[in-house]
């Protein structure tokens, strides 16, 4: 089979990054009429029966067997659950850009939990790369005279999402070589969906039945699922099986980037120059840590979070 064209591939690869930014916008904007609980819920829904039609039709859905099952219980307990519980929420309280920003650091946390669990080597450049992102992240959420300018409920909230990440990236490994990304992705999205349903139920069903069906917030959750979900997970898939995770992964460092710009022109947030330093410097840290790390890793392949 022959090599896509470069054009065609870092066009793929970017598009991906470009979903991924613009979910933390479309969730702002379909949180004006719905709870997190109902955008997750549908969210999740909606892709998973996205990619059913997909997988059928490319003949690509591997089923579980009873030991996959059980790993994949695990695996979308750590995420969609509990991650898109801290990020929902979190960006309940925060501006895009500054949800995006944390998120960022997920690849730089997960390291770690693999040298606990999987004895995989932290270098001191990864240290470092730490180091120089967090004061990144200071700098965007900390303005000179005022403080904190973000609020700590959705900052803690957002690094729990960060942590049940790394949560995902300890439990992966046992089922990456058995079933495809595509496979996983499906079955993790349909099983979130299902630890969703009572919360959603007890929590939100009344409200959401009784308030006024608003169209502008379910198209943005319409887009959150066909593009953040299915779209954006197969434009990656794509790129990862012809450039390599290495180059593939590189692009998610962008993120922040798309997200600042799109917050600034859907929903007019404001970019200080403070703002900008610290995305710049965040940015940094995450591509001097994986300069290294990414050569070195053998493990499976990344899969982004939003």
């Amino acid at each position: 089979m022959p090599q896509p064209k470069p054009l065609k591939l870092y066009s793929a690869v970017t598009l991906a990054m470009i979903c991924f930014s613009l979910s933390f916008v479309w969730f702002k904007v379909a949180n004006v009429a719905y709870g997190p609980l109902t955008i997750v819920l549908f969210r999740l829904g909606i892709s998973a029966s996205i990619i059913l039609v997909f997988t059928k039709t490319t003949k690509s859905l591997r089923l579980p067997d009873k030991q996959d099952l059980k790993t994949l219980l695990l695996l979308a307990f750590f995420e969609p659950f509990l991650y898109f519980m801290g990020e929902s929420y979190g960006l309940r309280f925060l501006s895009p850009t500054v949800g995006a920003v944390i998120i960022a650091t997920i690849p730089l946390v997960a390291p770690f939990a693999a040298y606990a669990f999987h004895q995989e080597k932290v270098t001191v450049r990864h240290m470092l790369g730490i180091l120089i992102s967090f004061a990144g992240v200071t700098l965007v959420i900390y303005q000179v005279g005022m403080g904190v300018t973000a609020s700590p409920v959705g900052v803690a909230l957002q690094f729990s999402a960060v942590f049940s990440a790394v949560g995902y990236t300890v439990v992966l490994p046992r089922i990456s070589s058995r079933m495809n990304n595509i496979s996983i992705i499906f079955f993790q999205g349909l099983i979130g969906a299902i630890y969703f349903l009572p919360f959603w139920l007890v929590f939100e069903a009344r409200a959401y039945f009784n308030a006024p069906f608003d169209a502008h917030a379910m198209m943005a959750i319409l887009k959150l699922a066909l593009f953040a979900s299915t779209v954006a997970f197969i434009f990656f898939i794509y790129s990862i099986r012809h450039l390599g995770v290495t180059k593939s992964n590189m692009f998610i460092n962008m993120i922040p980037v798309f997200t600042a710009l799109f917050a600034w022109k859907i929903l007019g947030d404001a970019i200080t120059p403070q703002k900008l330093i610290g995305i710049a410097i965040v940015i940094s840290g995450l591509f001097f840590a994986q300069m290294n790390i990414t050569k070195k890793s053998k493990g499976p392949d990344p899969i982004p979070r939003t």
